[in-house]
This record gives C-alpha cells, sequence and structure tokens, in this order.
C-alpha cells in the first residue's frame, strides 16, 4: 500500500476534544440526576426524556461506523440499488409503531425478554436473551472495527490502538452514565456524522464542479441503478430483495431490538414514543441517502484510477478515509473532524449495545438466579452498582471481538449478515408470540433453532463464489484526463447475480434475503410445530394475557371471548359466534364492549 498522509496536532486535538465531550457528558450525569440510585433510571431515565433527542438517538444507534464506511463504499463498488431500501423503513416504521411498540409499551418491562416468558416460558427467554447477546456482542465488535479502519488508513496507527481507544472511552462513559448520557452522547456524535459525510460531497463538488457533474460521472460509470426488480434470489440487490430483507432487517435492528426498546421507553407515554419513531424516519432516510451520495462524491475523483486497482489500498472499507486524506490533508482540523465523525458512529452504536446487554444480563440472568439462591430479590443500589460493572466488562469483551472482526469482508455487507443469521430467529419467535395465538414454547424454540441451522450453513459454507463489481479503471492514474474511460477494468464480464452453477446454488443467495428467509423459516416451522403439539396438548395458552398480542389481534381475541360470555348467558347450547359476528352483532351492549377494544 502506498505511503499515505498523515494527521497534524490540530486533527488530533479535534479526535480528543470529541471523545472528551463524550466523557465530559457521562461524568456530568454521574454526578447528576440522582447518581442513577434505581435500574430504572440508569436503563430508561424515569421516562423523561424528549421526543427530539430520543428520536435522533434511535437513527445513531441503526447505523454505525462500519454501516458509514461500508455504505459509501457499496456505492461505489455495487452502485446505487441499496439506496431502495429506505421504502423498508417507513413499512418497518409503522410496523413498529402500531405493531411492536403498543406491547412493549403495555409491559413496562426494563428487558424486552420478559414479554416471552410472559408469552411462553422462561425457557423461550433464556434462549432469546442469549441469542441477542451473540448479536449484539459480535455487532459491537464489527462496529468497533469500522474506527479502526479510518485510523490506520489516515495516520498509520495501529488498529490495535484505535480499537482499544475507542471500546474503552465508549465503556467508561457508558458505565458511569447510565441511558440519558448515551442518548445525549448520541445527539452530539449525530451532529459530527452529518459533518463528516458533508465535508466529503462538499469537496467533491468543488473539485469537479457541482453536484451535478458527481452525478453525470456516476451514471457515465454505471453507477446509477434503481430499477432492478429481477425476482432471481442470486442478484445481490433488487427491490424485493432490499424490500423484504431490509423490512426484517429494520425490525431486527429497532422493533425488537433491546436497546431500541429501552429508547423508546424513555418518554413519557406511548405516544411520545411513536412521535419519536415517527421522527426519526426522515432523519434516518436523509442520513442513508447523504451517504449513499457520499459514496457517488469518492467514485468522482478515482471514475479513472481506482486505488484498489492500483494497490494504493487493500479493502474497499479504506475509500472514505483515503479520499478524505487525499482531499483534506491541506486544511489542518478537517481530517480530523472526519475521523471524529467515524468515533462518533461507532460509538453511538456500541454504547447503546453496552446498555441493553448489561440491562438483559441483570434482568434475564443474575436477578432470577440471586432470588433462587438467596431467596429474596437484588437491592435497587445493588443492582444499579452491578450493571455499571457490567457495562465496563461487556466493553473489554466487544474489544476482544472486534479483533476478530478484521477477518470479515465488507463491513456494510457483515454487518447485514450478522443482524441477519443471529437477529431473524428473534424476530420470528417475537412475531409469533405476537400474532398468533397457538404458538407454543416448543414450536417457537425448534423454529428458532432450526432457522438458525440453515442461515449459518449458507451463509458460512464453502466453497462459495465472490460478488462481482462493477467496472473499474486504472487508466487515467499517469495521466490528467477528464473523460471517463472504461479500456481497463475489472470484471470485464460483469454480472448482477452469482450466475456459476458449479457453485452450491444456496451459497449464491444474496445475503440481503438471510434476514427474511430466517424470520420466515422460524414462523412457519414453529407455527407448524406448535399447532402439530396442541393437537395431543389441549387448551394450550387459553387465557393469555390480550396485552401480549399485537393490537388488532387483541381486539380480535377480546371481541370473540365477550362473544363467547353472551354466547353462553344466552344460547349455552346451541350458538357459538366468530369475530365478524361480533362486528355485525346487532345487540348494542355486545356491540360497544367489542368496538371499545
Amino acid at each position: 500500500m502506498a505511503e499515505i498522509n498523515s494527521l497534524g496536532w490540530v486533527d488530533y486535538l479535534v479526535i480528543a476534544l470529541m471523545l472528551c465531550i463524550s466523557i465530559g457528558i457521562g461524568i456530568y450525569h454521574r454526578f447528576n440526576g440522582k447518581h442513577q440510585k434505581t435500574v430504572e433510571e440508569y436503563f430508561i431515565a424515569n421516562r423523561s426524556m424528549s421526543v427530539v433527542p430520543v428520536a435522533i438517538a434511535l437513527v445513531a444507534t441503526f447505523l454505525s461506523g462500519s454501516g458509514l464506511l461500508g455504505l459509501s463504499a457499496e456505492i461505489y463498488i455495487y452502485g446505487t440499488q441499496i439506496v431502495a431500501i429506505n421504502l423498508s423503513f417507513l413499512l418497518a416504521t409503522a410496523a413498529t409503531c402500531y405493531g411492536f411498540l403498543p406491547v412493549f409499551y403495555k409491559l413496562q418491562a426494563t428487558s424486552a425478554y420478559e414479554y416471552l416468558e410472559r408469552r411462553f416460558g422462561m425457557k423461550t427467554r433464556m434462549v432469546a436473551s442469549f441469542v441477542y447477546w451473540l448479536q449484539q456482542l459480535f455487532h459491537s465488535g464489527v462496529v468497533l472495527y469500522g474506527p479502526s479502519l479510518a485510523l490506520e488508513t489516515t495516520t498509520g496507527i495501529s488498529k490495535t490502538i484505535s480499537i482499544i481507544t475507542v471500546g474503552l472511552v465508549c465503556a467508561f462513559y457508558s458505565s458511569i452514565g447510565g441511558i440519558k448520557t448515551v442518548i445525549l452522547t448520541d445527539v452530539f456524535q449525530s451532529l459530527l456524522i452529518f459533518i463528516a459525510v458533508l465535508l466529503i460531497i462538499g469537496i467533491a463538488a468543488n473539485d469537479v464542479g457541482g453536484l451535478g457533474q458527481i452525478w453525470e460521472i456516476a451514471r457515465q460509470g454505471q453507477r446509477l441503478e434503481f430499477d432492478s426488480i429481477d425476482l432471481d434470489p442470486t442478484v445481490r440487490h433488487t427491490w424485493w430483495s432490499l424490500l423484504l430483507g431490509g423490512l426484517c432487517t429494520y425490525l431486527i435492528l429497532v422493533g425488537v431490538n433491546q436497546a431500541q426498546v429501552q429508547r423508546m421507553l424513555t418518554v413519557k407515554n406511548m405516544q411520545a414514543s411513536r412521535r419519536a419513531m415517527w421522527l426519526s424516519l426522515p432523519i434516518l432516510i436523509l442520513l442513508w441517502v447523504t451517504i449513499c451520495f457520499s459514496g457517488l462524491a469518492i467514485y468522482s475523483k478515482y471514475y479513472n484510477c481506482d486505488p484498489l486497482l492500483e494497490k494504493r489500498i487493500t479493502s474497499s472499507n479504506m475509500l472514505m478515509p483515503l479520499y478524505v486524506m487525499e482531499t483534506m490533508s491541506n486544511i489542518p482540523g478537517l481530517p480530523g473532524l472526519f475521523v471524529a465523525g467515524i468515533f462518533s458512529a461507532s460509538l453511538s452504536t456500541v454504547s447503546a449495545a453496552l446498555n441493553s446487554l448489561a440491562a438483559v444480563t441483570l434482568e434475564d440472568y443474575l436477578k432470577p438466579l440471586y432470588k433462587k439462591y438467596s431467596g429474596h430479590e437484588l437491592s435497587p443500589t445493588k443492582s444499579t452498582s452491578i450493571v455499571k460493572v457490567l457495562v465496563f466488562v461487556i466493553g473489554i469483551i466487544s474489544i476482544v471481538l472486534a479483533f476478530l472482526s478484521q477477518f470479515v469482508g465488507g463491513l456494510a455487507q457483515a454487518t447485514i449478515t450478522i443482524v441477519g443469521i443471529v437477529g431473524s430467529p428473534l424476530l420470528g419467535i417475537f412475531t409469533l408470540g405476537m400474532a398468533t395465538e397457538s404458538a407454543t414454547e416448543g414450536g417457537v424454540i425448534i423454529g428458532a433453532l432450526t432457522s438458525f441451522s440453515f442461515l449459518c450453513w449458507i451463509a458460512f459454507g464453502h466453497p462459495r463464489p465472490v460478488s462481482l463489481k462493477l467496472p473499474t479503471t486504472i487508466e487515467g492514474c499517469d495521466k490528467n484526463s477528464t473523460n471517463i474511460t472504461m479500456s481497463i477494468v475489472q470484471n470485464m464480464n460483469f454480472s448482477k447475480n452469482n450466475s456459476d452453477s458449479s457453485y452450491f446454488y444456496l451459497y449464491r443467495i444474496s445475503y440481503m434475503w438471510y434476514s427474511f428467509l430466517g424470520f420466515l423459516i422460524t414462523f412457519l416451522v414453529g407455527l407448524l410445530i406448535s399447532n402439530l403439539s396442541r393437537l395431543f396438548i389441549q387448551n394450550q395458552n387459553s387465557e393469555l394475557d390480550t396485552n401480549l398480542f399485537f393490537p388488532v389481534i387483541a381486539r380480535r381475541i377480546r371481541c370473540r371471548r365477550m362473544c363467547n360470555i353472551e354466547n353462553e348467558e344466552n344460547f349455552p347450547l346451541d350458538k357459538t359466534c366468530s369475530f365478524s359476528d361480533v362486528i355485525n352483532e346487532k345487540d348494542d351492549a355486545v356491540h360497544k364492549i367489542c368496538t371499545k377494544f
């Protein structure tokens, strides 16, 4: 790899200032707000947060540093089709606001997995919380690895130093400050993320002659694509894979994710939670589209002299920091501001993971064990002290896992793959519980394990094809040429799908389908096993609390139960009624009772 520019003292000062501000917010909240004397204050801020910071925090947690680097590289290498995933964000936000959120809000529990105990039993809660542990820990490792790429590429500082620095800072302020610190640092860090991305677009527009020229260069370079509707699942990105896969991925990361559920519970009521969710949507779409355009901005510089072909960098994830150092290193402070933005994106995601993992560990493991062996509950003071230690210890574990993340491929693909494999069984379990009355504990566990095993097989099985990239060239490296040429290209016979039939078909399926396949397998297998088991064990789940179901399902159950009561009083032997009968019931008393729900 070619010699790289390095940061100046002003850049280091900017980075240090960002880290100090994050730590300072944690210290402030450590000595303010009753010192987090209760678990409720530490984890959900006594429901005292306002809508705007929570909305921003939801976005900051969703998009990490690895996502920032990986998404821009995705656009540069594979084109703009992934922008279509924004439609799935809209659908998933609606599903969260009117499906999952009402259930979690009525539950009023610190751990989202308490729902699974109430709906199915302790075994399901333990299995699901353990799966969440795996998902968040490995995700945190990949997220921590992102900033290490930025620093290594721009300054030559080893990945070891950057991973440890970011990990320790995050663990420190998260452990001492609680959820208030995590949310408020998210707001500050989100501002830096926007600034970092806008810097790249602004510099590129200035260099090539405007935003329109960036778009034109991308068009001539075959980077613009928004119309892929191919049903072939081996195509990397299509409207179908992005819609269904993106929907499941968003629900995994937001709808049933402990970190995001905690954020949604920090406001005063469910209406405020919904407002925060809907406000987060345009912020997320704006940030996503802006990052995608930054990928085109980077391409406008390297369209005729690709640094990967030229061997100046070894990974596409280094494109963004390389661009920054080659275009901004003459302006003191700007490269440092960019690195601070990358740091911020990762800090916000990891801090949320640490806080949520501590909550799950305390509520799902330590409290039940303590009560079992001591015979009484953990005191609020002792619980709060324990979780602070837990957050820091989990931060250290994330640092260790970050070193393993050096061996993954593209950061965007690695993140979505991990989320799909580990998170989709969780989404299936929660959906089975909230959408169906017949689901049983044995059924959902078997469905989740089946899904997890299948996804591990198709995601990690070998040999597997390498995704083919869009054309690139090095023709302009040795001369000043303003014409876009494609005479020297990589992947001359470019294909959008992995069509080589010598590879096993399932190994060629696009990673964007993993989350949808995992959810579908969990749901269908879980439902099948549950219904088969109910043939032998009658009256399962007959008196479940209706608050454990999606509102539309809960209304149906309440109406049916009320109708059955009316039938027993008036027609105890002859008549039964369905939900549609109740809605059309002429008896005003029954109709009023049912429509009330």
